[in-house]
């Protein structure tokens, strides 16, 4: 396994690769990598002749006040978990390698991230946006994977591949959760104990929607009230946003008439989780 930090090498590497016809397969990350990650990485492996996998903290995708300083970091834990599943290279850029002195061009995605976290954290989809435009520029993958756990992220990067024409296969991965159905997140690292139980209401209200569809329930802001008393009925909860939405456009829907997105984002003290599951009616 290589360990690259520098651009001009990494292209280098890929086109000595492509020359040879190999397939590249590209996981992109920020680190601290959990079994989510690796299941990406294992779909690449599976698929693909090369796997890249990029570790970099993208500052642009973080506001003000958000976790960028104390956002979980370990390179040898994560350069050992990459080793053990023989992944090709790590590329491990710093922030001046991404974002030079002078650094002026971002990408931005409309429409679609005028919504859920795109309201919320302002700003943070033209910073996905703009470092997987980067790291695709870099790396050339011919399939790159993504968790569905960031579903509205799929959406935006499914978006910029089309809209720019670009050469890479967008590959979604189902959302990988603990033994206690709580969604993997490197942010889990900061839940206490009793945070952790709080936790699990995001995941367990899923239960409360499937039994108010089978009582005949397809009125979104009834289910969506259910939702929200039954999160906040855990400690240290508070709602960012509950929502149902088209599962293909994230367009909000009233009455429900087909399947749904149901997307969460909630606060459990000071962190921020999100989740999501389609419900087929």
């Amino acid at each position: 396994m290589e360990i690259i930090s520098e651009i001009k090498k990494m292209k280098d590497y890929v086109a000595e690769k492509s020359k040879k016809g190999y397939r590249i397969g590209f996981v992109p990350t920020m680190g601290y990598l959990h079994e989510g990650h690796l299941s990406l990485v294992r779909r690449s492996k599976k698929d693909n002749d090369i796997t890249i996998v990029s570790i970099f903290v993208n500052p642009t995708q973080f506001g003000p006040n958000e976790d960028l300083d104390r956002y979980p970091r370990d390179f040898d834990r994560d350069e050992g978990l990459l080793r053990n599943e023989s992944v090709d290279v790590i590329f491990y850029p710093d922030v001046k390698e991404i974002y030079p002195d002078n650094y002026m061009t971002y990408v931005n995605v409309e429409k679609i991230t005028d919504r859920l976290c795109g309201i919320k954290r302002p700003g943070h989809f033209r910073g996905v946006a703009t470092v997987v435009c980067k790291l695709f520029n870099i790396v050339k993958p011919e399939r790159a994977y993504f968790g569905l756990k960031d579903y509205q992220q799929v959406l935006v990067i499914k978006k910029m591949v089309e809209d720019l024409n670009m050469d890479v296969d967008i590959v979604p991965m189902p959302i990988v959760r603990e033994e206690d159905g709580l969604a993997m997140s490197s942010r889990n690292v900061y839940l206490s104990k009793e945070e952790r139980g709080s936790a699990l209401s995001l995941n367990r209200s899923f239960l409360l929607v499937e039994e108010l569809l089978k009582n005949g329930v397809r009125d979104s802001k009834t289910i969506k009230d259910k939702v929200s008393d039954f999160i906040l009925g855990h400690p240290y909860t508070k709602i960012d946003y509950v929502e149902i939405m088209d599962p293909d456009n994230l367009e909000y829907l009233e009455d429900i008439k087909g399947n749904f997105l149901l997307a969460l984002a909630v606060f459990v003290n000071k962190t921020r989780l999100i989740d999501n599951k389609i419900f087929e009616v």
